[in-house]
């Protein structure tokens, strides 16, 4: 910790540092990462723990960490105080600044014949992939048992029938997805649920059961570096693709 206050540049690595060592230890990266994020949270974060019962200190962090693992099914771990709030903004003048100047340029890259020349798509992938949809099926990854889904038409391909006469695909007929991340077996289903040009697969699938890998894992079609500039979310609805018959 006093390397990194001494050393602001390499917080942004300090998370991978933390899952390469930590990780290690507890055996997960995602519990690595939140016991870091724990020990680093602001004063306004260690004063709302302190209102639920967590002792202010520089053990809080540990304490909170702890809290969570023995308590999987949630716990308050801070309370606001409502006629505060606003104090927590971190701006100079303490108004929340709608225009940011970072952004400027950005903005005015946001114009009817630039967004136009973004949606050509290369003959490589002719296919829109819309990869995460929520349907009645799926849960995220909490769908562990297959017997969630007894009886039912799980992950499929959506395709609209009219690309799916173009291209000679059946309904029911096994297909293989490719993106340039990676590619993924899939059954087709022909439906109007989607429009022409564009392709469906829930997600919360491709998950092993019993030696048995059920569905297609959709977050392997999601290029990392195909994703926004401010948040680094991948574009999960937007993913050139192509289909093939396996």
């Amino acid at each position: 910790m006093n390397f990194v206050m001494e050393n602001h540049g390499v917080m942004g690595s300090m998370l991978f540092v933390v899952a390469k060592t930590l990780g290690r230890v507890l055996g997960s990266v995602n519990l690595a990462g939140l016991y870091a994020l724990l020990q680093i949270r602001p004063q306004s974060a260690q004063e709302e723990a302190a209102r639920v019962g967590f002792a202010s200190g520089p053990d809080q962090g540990l304490e909170l960490f702890q809290a969570i693992m023995d308590k999987p099914q949630g716990l308050w771990i801070g309370k606001s105080d409502p006629e505060k709030n606003l104090e927590n903004l971190a701006t100079t003048d303490g108004r929340i600044n709608l225009h940011i100047p970072d952004f400027k340029d950005w903005l005015n890259e946001i114009n009817p014949i630039g967004e136009k020349e973004k949606l050509k798509l290369d003959k490589k992938f002719p296919f829109i992939l819309m990869a995460g949809c929520h349907m009645d099926m799926n849960a995220n990854t909490n769908m562990r048992d297959p017997a969630w889904n007894q009886g039912r038409r799980v992950c499929t391909l959506y395709m609209n029938p009219i690309d799916a006469k173009a291209n000679n695909f059946k309904d029911g007929q096994m297909v293989r997805v490719i993106t340039e991340a990676g590619n993924e077996t899939i059954v087709v289903e022909i439906t109007k649920r989607t429009r022409k040009g564009q392709v469906i697969i829930p997600h919360g699938f491709g998950l092993v059961y019993d030696g048995i890998k059920y569905g297609a894992n959709v977050n392997r079609l999601t290029k990392n570096t195909h994703r926004d500039r401010l948040a680094a979310t991948p574009l999960h609805r937007h993913i050139p693709c192509r289909v093939e018959s396996v």
